[in-house]
């Protein structure tokens, strides 16, 4: 791996890591049910694209989208926040997108249960 590459790891696991603790600092509560799930820094590290999911629910795409849009306004509290946890001459840009990998998980494992269910003649959950 090469030396760039090792660095924008390990500035997306202390990003991961901060960005937890600021979410839950910002006042508001719909963005403090977030996780982030996972985050990629460019090896430039000008970029970084944060994964997140609730803990509480699964928001229709109307309400990601507000979700999103109330972290994209945030942007630039994170960023500050950031800024005296992290050791970098310049911080990473901000992108947010929700994560949808554990819904779509969730309904495949749906799918092959009622797969099972119908082989075995018995009606699906």
């Amino acid at each position: 791996m090469s030396r760039a590459g090792r660095r924008s790891d390990r500035v997306s696991g202390l990003l991961r890591m901060h960005l937890t603790e600021l979410l839950r600092d910002l006042g508001d509560e719909r963005l403090a049910t977030l996780v982030v799930t996972d985050v990629k820094v460019s090896d430039d590290l000008s970029v970084a694209t944060i994964a997140v999911r609730s803990l509480l629910d699964q928001p229709d795409p109307k309400q990601r989208k507000a979700l999103l849009r109330s972290l994209s306004q945030a942007s630039s509290r994170l960023r500050r926040g950031l800024g005296p946890r992290l050791d970098l001459r310049k911080l990473p840009e901000l992108r947010f997108e929700y994560d949808l990998g554990h819904d779509a998980v969730r309904r495949v494992d749906e799918l092959l249960h009622e797969i099972a269910d119908e082989q075995q003649g018995r009606e699906p959950k």
